[in-house]
């Protein structure tokens, strides 16, 4: 049975998209939860300024609040340089770097040019290299941009290798806006894969065109092991037109049990973390097995089908008898 890594982001990439400030508390009590469950990493917050993401504004509250559990790697993003120190005086134990691959894009979302971008990461990446905390970069829109259209593999690679130089522990490969499909996804794992051997690869994606499941067939075929994913399908890209949450954790872990894959997460402890969701959000979430219950939850069995009684449908209230 091969072992996978599963990579939980709601806590940052889904409540960093709630109009609904949830409350320090309450997040920590997420948080401390999932930490039980069998994650190989949690993504706790986002050490952005709070004005530009004030949902997380508590994230040094949140990130010393909690009650880490061995085995579990607490990741956080980190922006900049003063995010970095925010970030290190909580003892994170790593850090996620995040920039997009399409120019349009990462103008739109970091109102800065990639180049840019790459200058201010590297800053960071020398700051934080020096100590004991990993470092991951998470290139946005790697599978194609609403703006742009494609984007080249070989543009993916590029940067890629450009953070790899920097070392870098880990690459994600974002499909930021849902424009994914299999046969791609594939290939560019595939690609990565065999040209940075020594990277810890993660896919990062989105049901925008209800086809993250089946790109994660593409990832698993490609040898790809790591995945994030949010529960309840929360999150989204609030720079992207369109984009809807990310893969939601308990349909991927349901579907990747039932392949006989290892993914290390008890489904029934999320299941029940994830039916808390819609009361701290207050709405609805997109997750399918928590509306429809596991392949094998059965239902009782009506007694009309042990006796083979004929249905009558009373016309005065609608209801069989």
């Amino acid at each position: 049975m091969k072992r996978l890594y599963m990579q939980e982001v709601a806590t940052r990439d889904g409540f960093q998209n709630e109009s609904t400030f949830i409350e320090t508390a309450d997040k920590i009590a997420v948080i401390d939860a999932l930490s039980k469950c069998g994650y190989s990493k949690i993504e706790v917050t986002s050490f952005t300024s709070p004005k530009a993401i004030p949902s997380l504004r508590d994230a040094e509250a949140v990130m010393q609040g909690i009650t880490r559990q061995p085995g579990v790697e607490y990741t956080v993003l980190v922006p900049n340089l003063r995010g970095a120190e925010r970030a290190l005086s909580c003892g994170v134990d790593e850090a996620n770097l995040v920039m997009s691959v399409s120019e349009p894009h990462n103008r739109s979302n970091l109102r800065m040019t990639r180049e840019q971008s790459f200058a201010q990461l590297s800053e960071v990446i020398s700051v934080i290299g020096q100590g004991p905390v990993a470092i991951n970069v998470s290139l946005s829109t790697v599978f194609g941009c609403p703006m742009q259209g494609d984007v080249h593999a070989e543009e993916v690679l590029k940067w890629v290798d450009r953070f790899t130089k920097l070392g870098v522990r880990g690459v994600t490969l974002c499909d930021t806006t849902g424009m994914a499909f299999p046969p791609q996804v594939r290939s560019l794992s595939a690609q990565v894969i065999e040209r940075f051997p020594e990277l810890q690869v993660t896919l990062h994606f989105h049901n925008t065109r209800g086809m993250a499941l089946a790109n994660t067939l593409g990832a698993l075929e490609a040898g790809i092991d790591r995945f994030d994913s949010s529960l309840g399908g929360l999150g989204g890209c609030p720079y992207a037109p369109g984009a809807s949450g990310n893969v939601c954790t308990e349909d991927l872990v349901h579907m990747l049990q039932l392949m006989e894959y290892d993914t290390g997460v008890d489904l029934d402890k999320i299941l029940a973390i994830s039916a808390q969701l819609p009361g701290l959000i207050g709405h609805s979430t997109p997750s399918q097995i928590l509306k429809a219950g596991k392949r094998l939850d059965l239902h009782p069995i009506p007694e009309h089908v042990h006796t083979l009684a004929k249905q009558v449908v009373s016309a005065v209230t609608g209801v069989t008898e």
